[in-house]
This record gives C-alpha cells, sequence and structure tokens, in this order.
C-alpha cells in the first residue's frame, strides 16, 4: 500500500530518461550508444521531426537546437557527459537508476551505472 507522499513522488520522478538528437549527429550517436549500455529506458525525440522538442531544446539551449539535449526530470543537459546523464538518473530518478543496477539479462548488455 502506497502513503500519499510515495504517490506524489512516484507521480513526479520520470518513467525515462528523454533524449533530444538529430540525425547526422555524431556526438548523438555517442551518447545513443552509451546509454544503450545501460538499458535504462530511454524515449527518444527527433527534433527534427518534432517542432514542440526543437523548442524544447532551445529554451534550455539559449536559443540554440543544440543536440544531444537530455532531460531527466526537473534537470536539462546540454551536450551531457555519459557521467552527467547517470548522475542526473540518480538524483532525479532513484527508481530508474535501480533498474541499471541489476543484473544483466542473459545475453544482454551489462547493465551500467559508473558511480552509484
Amino acid at each position: 500500500m502506497s502513503t500519499p507522499e510515495s504517490g506524489e513522488q512516484a507521480a513526479t520522478e520520470p518513467a525515462a530518461v528523454e533524449f533530444y538528437w538529430r540525425p547526422g549527429c555524431g556526438f548523438c550517436a555517442r551518447l545513443r550508444a552509451q546509454l544503450n549500455k545501460t538499458e535504462l529506458p530511454v524515449q527518444e525525440v527527433n527534433i527534427w521531426d518534432d517542432p514542440e522538442a526543437a523548442a524544447r531544446v532551445r529554451a534550455v539551449a539559449s536559443g540554440n537546437e543544440v543536440v544531444p539535449t537530455v532531460f531527466v526530470g526537473p534537470a536539462a543537459m546540454v551536450n551531457p557527459s555519459i557521467d552527467q546523464v547517470l548522475a542526473a538518473v540518480r538524483e532525479h530518478a532513484p527508481a530508474l537508476a535501480e533498474l541499471a543496477e541489476e543484473p544483466a539479462k542473459p545475453g544482454g548488455w551489462r547493465r551500467w551505472l559508473p558511480g552509484g
């Protein structure tokens, strides 16, 4: 049974890492590959296909469409390192961090959360 407090926390905790990218971006490809190794749930959004996504990126990137841009709950990171993303997951989405720390599935990538 959940208490109102735990229900409120669950409602505000993100269900996935939001990864904003565009085709042809080498920085995006590198971060995507690193995120895939974590097996964290990631919602990918192509800013060239979604004008609202492009506007969201511009809002946190001084008016520019800099990608990759990653959101973890209230944390917005422009061109972050994997370590910065994982630190934000630990701080703003501890349930996701717990998922990443579970043992690897047979035949899958080893889940990776350095510094956790």
